[in-house]
């Protein structure tokens, strides 16, 4: 069975001052409507508009997770290039050990930035869809 495709062959106009349009203009870009046109049709016909709310103390706490991911990154990245240039020392016996317990806790922070990393992508992904 084949869909009946309407034409829309009726045009309509209406002015608004420009405060009233700002105000039609905010509550378009609140609705999941993709066209202005389709916002206002639903509308003037009485159909149901879907409307996404976002939660501000969410957002806020994104924002925040968000920056704390890049120094977890830079912390991580900064730790990494100082065992390198640790390891250039290895010839001299008294950085040895110093430089073997470093290793392991930069495997140790690694981990756990990749840890964190790994839920704070979920926890954007779980908000990007809300």
């Amino acid at each position: 069975m084949r869909k009946k495709i309407l034409n829309r062959t009726r045009i309509t106009a209406v002015r608004f001052t420009a405060d009233e349009y700002a105000g039609i203009e905010k509550r378009f870009k609140a609705a999941a409507c993709r066209k202005m046109s389709q916002y206002m049709r639903k509308c003037l016909l009485n159909m149901p508009v879907t409307v996404h709310y976002r939660n501000e103390s969410l957002d806020e706490c994104m924002l925040e997770i968000i920056r704390l991911r890049k120094e977890l990154s830079a912390l991580g990245n900064n730790f990494n290039q100082t065992v390198k240039k640790l390891h250039t020392l290895d010839q001299i016996s008294e950085f040895r050990a110093w430089i073997i317990s470093t290793e392991a806790q930069r495997k140790e922070l690694l981990e756990k930035v990749e840890a964190i990393q790994s839920c704070i992508e979920k926890m954007a992904g779980k908000w990007l869809r809300s």
